[in-house]
């Protein structure tokens, strides 16, 4: 009888660690300047890259098109029914051409169990995203906050 009582509480314990298993960061959070080789950036122009695109460590990102700045991370825990990512960009005002002034921009992002890394990036491909100041990059799942990186573009 005891052994059926240990059994059941191992099986009930197991059960509820699992049921609370969270999705967490894994290793180092790669961050800055996605390099690239292509120099002539214009106006709604954006270059397809690899999922591998080397990043240049760095806070400081040049004010200029094409500049593609983010985070690449590894997430454990991952289940093709958890919670959407919210990828949370604040910016220092980005305004539109129809004067509508962006102090955020949100991101919902399903989380897809066999991917190897995620990626948060923003590439400026408009020349009034190209705002200087302090850029804050800050991923949740739910109200819980995985990572931020704060970028200085100038």
């Amino acid at each position: 009888m005891q052994y059926i009582r240990f059994s059941l509480l191992a099986a009930f314990v197991s059960v509820t660690a699992l049921a609370q298993a969270e999705v967490c960061v894994e290793g180092a959070v790669e961050y800055g300047l996605f390099a690239s080789d292509y120099q002539d950036f214009q106006a709604g122009e954006r270059i397809l890259a690899r999922s591998n695109q080397p990043i240049e460590p760095r806070e400081v990102i040049p004010a200029k098109l094409g500049s593609k700045f983010g985070v690449r991370y590894n997430l454990v825990g991952k289940t093709a029914d958890d919670s959407p990512l919210t990828l949370l960009y604040l910016t220092p005002g980005v305004v539109t051409p129809q004067g509508t002034r962006h102090d955020k921009f949100v991101v919902q992002q399903k989380l897809v169990p066999g991917a190897p890394q995620e990626v948060m990036a923003f590439e400026f491909t408009e020349p009034h995203e190209v705002v200087p100041g302090e850029w804050h990059f800050m991923v949740f799942q739910d109200d819980r906050k995985l990572l931020e990186q704060r970028f200085t573009v100038r």
